[in-house]
C-alpha cells in the first residue's frame, strides 16, 4: 500500500504535521512518501502509483497557499485522464488562529480531489476540547470532521508549535487514511 503527502510549507509548522501524518500512515503499514508541493510538480507521474494521496498546506488569508495551489494547478494534468480516480485522498491544514477559516482550505482541497474523481476520507473522531472536562491535549481539540486542522501560535517557530496534541491527531488521520486505504484495496 502506497501513500503519498503532498504538502507546502512556509515557516515549518505545515512540515511538522506533515510529518506526523507520514508517521501515522508508516504506522497503518503504509509505505509513505513525504514530497514538498515543489517536489511532486517535479514528479507528478508518481503520484499515479499511489493507492492514497494526502494533501497538506497553510492557511493564508482563508485558503491554501500559492505553494500548494501551484501543485494543484499543475496537478489538472491528470483530471483528463483520470489519473487519480478511486484513489483515496485526506487533507490538512495548520494557521496562527484556532479557526484561520481553515475550513474553506479544506474546502479546497476537498473539490480538487473530487474534480480527480478520488474518495474523501473524514478525521472519523469526534472533536475533544468541547466541554468542560476538555482539555487542549485532546485529540482533535479544534472538532473537525471534513480533514485536520491544527494551529500554532504565530509567535512560535516550529520548535514550539503545533501543540503535541495536534501532532497526535496528524498521526491519528495518516493511520486512518492507511486503515481506509487497506480496506479500500482489500474490497472490505
Amino acid at each position: 500500500m502506497k501513500i503519498f503527502v503532498v504538502y507546502h510549507s512556509q515557516y515549518g509548522h505545515t512540515e511538522k504535521v506533515a510529518k506526523s501524518v507520514a508517521d501515522g500512515a508508516k504506522k497503518g503499514g503504509a509505505d509513505v512518501t513525504l514530497l514538498t508541493a515543489k517536489e511532486a510538480i517535479d514528479q507528478l507521474d508518481s503520484l499515479d502509483g499511489a493507492d492514497a494521496i494526502i494533501f497538506g498546506s497553510p492557511t493564508y488569508m482563508g485558503s491554501v497557499s500559492a505553494g500548494l495551489k501551484e501543485f494543484l494547478e499543475a496537478a489538472s494534468k491528470k483530471w483528463q485522464s483520470q489519473a487519480w480516480k478511486d484513489k483515496i485522498a485526506a487533507g490538512f491544514t495548520n494557521s496562527g488562529s484556532q479557526s484561520g477559516d481553515k475550513l474553506n482550505t479544506l474546502g479546497d482541497i476537498y473539490l480538487f480531489a473530487m474534480q480527480q474523481s478520488m474518495i474523501w476520507t473524514s478525521m472519523g473522531i469526534l472533536p475533544g476540547n468541547n466541554s468542560s472536562g476538555g482539555s487542549v491535549d485532546d485529540l482533535n481539540r479544534i472538532g473537525a470532521y471534513s480533514g485536520l486542522m491544527t494551529q500554532s501560535n504565530v509567535d512560535e517557530g516550529p520548535d514550539k508549535a503545533p501543540l503535541d496534541s495536534d501532532l497526535k491527531t496528524a498521526e491519528f488521520l495518516g493511520e486512518r487514511v492507511a486503515q481506509v486505504t487497506k480496506r479500500w484495496i482489500n474490497g472490505k
